[in-house]
């Protein structure tokens, strides 16, 4: 992420986009977070049945697998527009501003852009044919439906795309 924009320098409408996807992003970000409560329950009462009734349960490796992956994707908006995604800032930070928010700009345009739409275009794809098929998971006992833990594909794909495009304009401005 270059450094903050100054606000007086931005125009208006460009702020306002990128603003409006931060603030989407942080509130999928947050209620993001709350997913880990049924991941830790399973975890929890999975060590539980093991040790006092030595009965593993059918559920809980499938619960903590599909709640967890859903968190990665719809949490990967919120990564981006927090910064914490990986760089090479032992390069980056020794740059100036503008320096930086050229490569961003570039580096956005030439490979995030394609990439994301590609991920975005095949993962819809994936998870319609798993919502028409009512595909199951084969490697479990629980045979858990996979359409619902695949939906987050797309709909983190068009959250971090959107995060990106606020992310070109803070680097163009």
């Amino acid at each position: 992420m270059a450094q903050e924009p100054e606000i007086e320098k931005l125009e208006i409408a460009d702020e306002l986009i990128a603003g409006n996807i931060d603030i989407l992003n942080n509130w999928v970000g947050r209620l993001t977070c709350l997913m880990l409560v049924p991941v830790i329950f399973a975890m929890i009462y999975e060590v539980v049945a093991r040790k006092m009734f030595i009965a593993p349960t059918d559920w809980a490796y499938d619960t903590s697998r599909m709640f967890s992956g859903a968190m990665f994707m719809m949490g990967a908006g919120y990564a981006l527009m927090r910064g914490v995604h990986i760089r090479a800032d032992f390069l980056f930070r020794n740059w100036s501003p503008r320096t930086q928010a050229l490569v961003d700009g570039a580096l956005y345009l030439l490979f995030y852009f394609p990439a994301m739409l590609f991920f975005f275009w095949v993962s819809t794809e994936y998870t319609i044919k798993a919502w028409v098929t009512w595909e199951r998971s084969m490697d479990t006992a629980l045979m858990a439906p996979l359409a619902p833990a695949r939906t987050a594909m797309p709909v983190g794909a068009l959250l971090l795309l959107l995060q990106g495009v606020a992310e070109f304009l803070r680097a163009y401005h």
